[in-house]
């Protein structure tokens, strides 16, 4: 089968490789009718590794580069091992695709993406950039009819959102600003109406993706390169600030602390990667909350989101800016993530 397979920091081939062959027990092999292409295959491509297993093999999956990319995927089962009970040949799903160890302390309190051992397809194991994947029963969610592998394969990046509307603890009603208008930004706009927010508020410098979180639904939105942003907020709050603010950038930590109102939360989704000079005095004075957020759990974040674009509450159409064959996962769809990212929010590769 083809795969695209990642060798080394710039490095990435799209090559042959062997079938998965048949799946061991409580396994299935799907066949991967589409996978998006997320900016952490574009950081492991141009400054990896970063997570990809290199001098020794990952303890839960035993393997180390080269591996197969891809960890946003959808697809059609092909084969069932002994012991599988939720799917059969023919049936659709996607992937959560996090592996854990299931008895350290975080696993045994259902705080799977905090497992001392933790590991995804896709990064440490192979993953969707291939014709066929294998993956285990438990992590799978079966597809509602009408969802496309397309769609479904944006499941991934929308549980991110959902877990992190989660940890906020939005209550009904409460208003919300979103800093970063990029694809886990426009989701987490979505998922924020979706729970019910009474309104919601983009911070994003690209005119496009302003518009596109008006079209999803949001109040105003703010243009942080020519506006203050903290002042524009409270203008749309009536002088208070935000309840929640959720930073998806990982570029605006401090400005998103200060823009919520006293006595509101703040939750991290964004993965910072420059040291934040914060003076905290803010934060004691006012008795915010500043709570992190990492990936998602598969029976409640995952689940959530397979469901919630099945049924049309969240829209995953107007994030796909194209789709590509494998053959052009490197020339065109990494190109365009790097070099055209006013452009492009999400590429789905169809392998």
């Amino acid at each position: 089968m083809k795969a695209a397979v990642w060798h080394a920091r710039n490095d990435i081939r799209v090559e042959t490789v062997p079938d998965p062959g048949p799946p061991g027990p409580g396994q299935v092999v799907i066949r991967v009718g589409a996978c998006g292409i997320c900016g952490t295959d574009l950081e492991e491509y141009r400054d990896g590794p970063l997570f990809i297993p290199v001098d020794e093999p990952n303890p839960l999956t035993g393997r180390k580069a080269p591996l197969i990319l891809g960890h946003e995927f959808a697809g059609e089962v092909m084969a069932v091992g002994k012991g599988v009970k939720k799917f059969r040949v023919g049936d659709r799903l996607a992937p959560d695709v996090l592996i854990y160890c299931g008895e350290c302390y975080w696993c045994q309190r259902h705080e799977v993406s905090l497992c001392d051992s933790l590991a995804a397809l896709g990064l440490m194991g192979d993953g969707g950039l291939a014709e066929y994947c294998t993956l285990p029963e438990s992590m799978a969610i079966a597809l509602p009819n009408g969802l496309s592998d397309d769609h479904a394969a944006l499941a991934e990046p929308l549980s991110v959102a959902v877990r992190a509307i989660r940890k906020g603890r939005l209550r009904v009603g409460e208003r919300v600003a979103v800093f970063g208008g990029g694809t886990i930004g426009q989701f987490c706009v979505q998922s924020a109406l979706a729970a019910g927010a009474g309104e919601v508020f983009l911070v994003e410098p690209l005119a496009a993706r302003r518009q596109l979180a008006l079209d999803f639904g949001a109040s105003a939105t703010i243009d942080p390169m020519t506006e203050d942003v903290t002042e524009s907020l409270r203008r749309l709050t009536g002088g208070i600030g935000p309840d929640l603010v959720l930073e998806a950038s990982g570029k605006a930590v401090a400005p998103a602390i200060h823009a919520a109102r006293k006595g509101g939360r703040i939750v991290l989704v964004g993965l910072p990667v420059k040291a934040t000079s914060f003076n905290f005095f803010d934060l004691v004075s006012t008795e915010k909350e500043v709570i992190g957020s990492l990936s998602h759990i598969y029976d409640e974040d995952y689940a959530a989101a397979v469901r919630w674009l099945g049924d049309g509450r969240v829209l995953a159409e107007p994030l796909i800016s194209a789709r590509l064959p494998l053959d052009a996962l490197v020339s065109e769809g990494l190109h365009r993530l790097e070099n055209q990212p006013g452009e492009t929010l999400k590429v789905i590769i169809r392998p």
